[in-house]
């Protein structure tokens, strides 16, 4: 649930304060006041008189997330989520900002479009809601979008996302024209002629199971061509969704060449694997498609070794009617903003492949360096965007029970660890836990 005060100044208490920009580590006090981070650990003369107090104890206080990959509906398919339901999602996930795929009907393609998007955001009042712009009319791949414009408008990075960018000619002309604004050109990375009409990920599961496959050749040949055009443009590209081996370790090598270029992964692509899609759920039916054990092992070592700079959700709600069809109908994507960091810590940080500090730099610092926008820090001066987690407590996942509108998680009935228990946005409270949320 949200609340609606709006006090924006806080003591937080006892809790153990994490800080990847500033590599804290400790118990202490986080002091806000006025929206922003006033002091760590202040003394009791720095504390304002009457101010309202958090208890933190047996708590992780931590800067809040921030997702460079959510789809919302609105506008046109707002049947799977509103912008109202989505940001609502995303501070019951711990987000407190999320970058939104131009992937509306119509897309965002134009600077009254990047507006609409601005003004719904500040009316839901929840968490900070920065579009990304089109890179071509339409999302159509034929032409250059009006670049210019986009980025007066506020737009904060260019895509076609979900979408790959399949014309090669227009990724580079994109590329040069995006380097003229200093944005980064976001590309989901996939031949399409390879994967089209695939439904899952190519292998002995597809086999088995009789359906048409997706071939990991589609995405490293894309990343392939992506990272050569960025060393013969030097733009800047974030790969949002990397998930095989070959693209790892292409990424792992364009590291050592000083190119303008992040890497992201989907939480889905950590964990679960192309086993899942056995039960023919069809939620278990994403792009990029769930891979073979061998796929999910490189990108968890990507992720330790710095290869893959982000963890994203890859939030796509649909709408139970769509997914009702069958599996080679029903269209890709499922939810994930209310579960990603508790996927994280179940499968990623409880394991100890990945350390709480590690974790917090890829889902909330280097989200927001790379857009230069507030947040993924606590450090003085900076905006308030902080989060509670419990880091113990066990829930079942339960979608009835979630702020999104839809439905849409293969993780129905599933035991997770973790629980954001407060999100601020600028020093005010946009969600606080119920027990209602979740069945513990």
């Amino acid at each position: 649930m949200t609340h609606d005060s709006n006090e924006d100044s806080w003591l937080i208490e006892g809790g153990r304060i994490l800080d990847p920009s500033q590599q804290t580590d400790r118990i202490g006090r986080l002091l806000i006041v006025g929206g922003r981070i006033a002091a760590l650990d202040p003394t009791d003369g720095d504390i304002p008189a009457g101010i309202s107090r958090l208890d933190a104890r047996g708590m992780i206080v931590a800067p809040g997330l921030f997702d460079l990959a959510t789809e919302f509906g609105e506008p046109g398919r707002e049947e799977d989520e509103t912008i109202l339901t989505g940001t609502a999602a995303a501070v019951a996930g711990g987000f407190t900002a999320v970058a939104l795929s131009p992937s509306t009907d119509p897309p965002i393609d134009t600077a009254a479009s990047v507006e609409f998007i601005f003004s719904k955001g500040l009316r839901a009042d929840r968490c900070r809601l920065l579009p990304l712009g089109c890179m071509s009319k339409e999302r159509k791949g034929e032409s250059l979008a009006e670049i210019g414009s986009l980025v007066e408008a506020g737009a904060v990075a260019l895509s076609d996302s979900p979408s790959p960018i399949e014309n090669t000619g227009l990724l580079r002309r994109a590329l040069e024209y995006c380097n003229m604004f200093d944005r980064y050109l976001f590309d989901h990375p996939e031949i399409g002629s390879l994967a089209r009409g695939g439904v899952m990920h190519e292998g002995l599961e597809q086999l088995k199971l009789g359906l048409s496959p997706i071939p990991a050749e589609a995405e490293d040949l894309a990343t392939s061509r992506d990272l050569r055009l960025v060393e013969a443009t030097g733009g800047k590209l974030h790969l949002t969704s990397i998930s095989t081996a070959g693209s790892v370790e292409l990424c792992r090598r364009a590291k050592h060449r000083e190119l303008r270029f992040s890497v992201g992964t989907y939480v889905a692509n950590l964990h679960m694997t192309d086993e899942w899609v056995k039960s023919f759920d069809t939620n278990c039916k994403v792009k990029p498609p769930l891979r073979s054990a061998d796929h999910v092992a490189a990108c968890i070592e990507g992720l330790q070794d710095g290869t893959i700079d982000i963890i994203s959700s890859g939030h796509r709600p649909c709408s139970l009617e769509k997914k009702m069809l069958e599996i080679d109908a029903a269209p890709f994507g499922m939810m994930a903003l209310e579960t990603a960091l508790a996927q994280v810590i179940t499968y990623l940080i409880q394991p100890g492949y990945l350390s709480w500090m590690s974790v917090l730099e890829k889902m909330s610092l280097n989200p927001a360096k790379l857009l230069r926008q507030p947040g993924g820090s606590l450090a003085v001066g900076q905006t308030a965007d902080v989060i509670l987690i419990d880091p113990d407590a066990r829930w079942t996942v339960n979608a009835a029970t979630f702020q999104s509108k839809s439905y849409n998680t293969p993780l129905e009935g599933h035991e997770l660890r973790g629980v954001v228990r407060y999100t601020l946005v600028a020093g005010r409270i946009r969600h606080r836990f119920t027990s209602e949320q979740h069945t513990v």
